[in-house]
This record gives C-alpha cells, structure tokens and sequence, in this order.
C-alpha cells in the first residue's frame, strides 16, 4: 500500500504545480486582453552584455544581435500575443538592432522610437532623463481605444522606468502610469 502512496502523492503534486501556473499564466495575460495597457519587452536573447566599443547605430554588424535562440524567442512572443488575443494598437521599438529584430520576427510591422535606445553604458546612459521624460510623455498623449501599446526595448529602459528586472524577452506589463501589473516569461 505505501509503495503506490508516493508515486500517487508526486503525480498528484505535479499535476496541482502544472494547474497552478497555467491559472498563474492565464492570469498574467488577463490584463493586456483588458487593453489600454503598456507592454514592454526586453529584446530576446543576444549573447553577451553591453555594447561592443565600435558600435554604430545604423550597422548591425557593430553590435549584439539576436542568435537563433533569440529569433526563435521573438517568434514565440509574437505567437503568444496572437494565441492570447492581446489586441495591439502599434509596436514601437528601440533603433538598437536586437530590438528592431525582436519586434520584426515577432510583430512584423514596428516603427523605431529613440527614447526607447539603451540608456546602459556611456555615452548613452547621460541621456536617461530626457528619454524616460519623452516616453512618459508619449504614453500620456497616447489613446489606445482598447488595444495596447508595445514597447521594446531594455533592461535599463524597463528597470528605470517600472523598477521590473527582466530577463531576455521577458514581457511586463503595466498600466498607463507604469505600475506593473504582471510580468511574462519566454524562456
């Protein structure tokens, strides 16, 4: 009798683990379905941190870029927007290649919005300020009429402006006044 009471017992934890974070997942999605939100998304995996010394903006080869993980992670959030129905009135993106090309494989249609650049290593971190002011002041003007406004971005853009830390391609979302209100990993 023992000898099936644990296996029983972990197949019954596992099963109540599996249920508890579909209703966790389905739950962090709930507020985007509500429209009117902010959803920013730290670009998908690009191996390494910060930004080579020769970096240009306008050459990709300059700079960190998505590796296959990555493009098959900015496709996986693009899916899971469609899947859960989150409307979308635009998708703005930071001009740094991994952004755009997160946003390309996952949206398809993205329009570039420098306030949403890195902020990370000088000398662009001077310009923290001013960007975050300027995407504040975006958000404020902007009326979604029920659809969502996707921002991606950075860590540094995201972690100053919501406090959130996240990970490569994680989403968070928040309200018009940048509270989160759920965070969503894709790993």
């Amino acid at each position: 009798m023992r000898n099936n009471f644990v296996p029983r017992l972990t197949l019954l934890v596992i099963l109540f683990v599996i249920l508890f974070s579909t209703q966790k997942l389905e739950a962090s999605w709930k507020s985007a379905q509500e429209g009117n939100k902010i959803i920013l998304i730290r670009h998908s995996l690009a191996p390494g941190g910060g930004d080579p010394s020769n970096f240009k903006i306008n050459d990709c080869k300059t700079q960190r870029n998505l590796n296959q993980t990555g493009i098959d992670q900015s496709k996986k959030i693009g899916n899971l927007f469609k899947k859960n129905k989150v409307l979308i009135d635009q998708v703005l993106s930071s001009q740094w290649c991994r952004c755009k090309d997160t946003a390309k494989y996952a949206f398809k249609n993205f329009k570039e919005f420098s306030a949403l650049n890195s902020t990370f290593q000088f000398p662009y971190s001077k310009n923290e300020t001013r960007q975050l002011k300027e995407i504040k002041s975006f958000v404020k003007k902007w009326n979604g009429q029920g659809k969502n406004l996707i921002l991606v971005t950075h860590y540094s853009i995201i972690t100053a402006i919501t406090n959130a830390v996240p990970s490569s391609g994680e989403i968070v979302v928040t309200d018009l006044n940048f509270n989160v209100l759920a965070t969503i990993s894709t790993n």
